[in-house]
C-alpha cells in the first residue's frame, strides 16, 4: 500500500513520548503480556508518573488529529512508524483513547 502524505509525514521526532510509550507497551508480545492495547494502555497509565502521562495524552491527540479522516491501514501503518507492533482496529483506538485522556 502507499504512503499517504499525512502518513509520510508522521516523524518520531514529532512524538517522542507516544513513541517511547508505544514500543514500550504496544509490542509484539502485547496480547500475551497485556491482553488488549487497552490493558496495555491501561498499565501504561499505572505505571508512568504524571509528566509522561501528560505528554503522551497530548501526543496521541496530536497524533489522531493529524490522522483523521485517514483509513485505519494509514493510521496502523504511522503507528508501526513509531514503533508499535500491533494492528489497532477503530474500537481499539476508541478505548485507548479513553484510557489515555487526562
Amino acid at each position: 500500500m502507499k504512503k499517504t502524505k499525512e502518513t509520510s509525514q508522521i516523524s518520531a521526532a514529532d512524538f517522542p513520548a507516544l513513541r517511547h510509550f508505544l514500543r514500550g507497551y504496544f509490542h509484539q508480545d502485547l496480547g500475551d503480556e497485556y491482553g488488549s492495547p487497552q490493558a496495555a494502555a491501561r498499565q501504561f497509565w499505572q505505571d508512568a508518573n504524571q509528566e509522561q502521562r501528560e505528554a503522551v495524552a497530548e501526543e496521541w491527540e496530536r497524533f489522531l488529529a493529524r490522522m483523521k479522516g485517514q483509513p485505519i491501514e494509514d493510521l496502523n501503518r504511522a503507528l508501526a512508524a513509531l514503533g508499535s507492533a500491533c494492528l489497532l482496529g477503530q474500537a481499539d483506538i476508541d478505548e485507548v483513547s479513553k484510557v489515555l485522556k487526562i
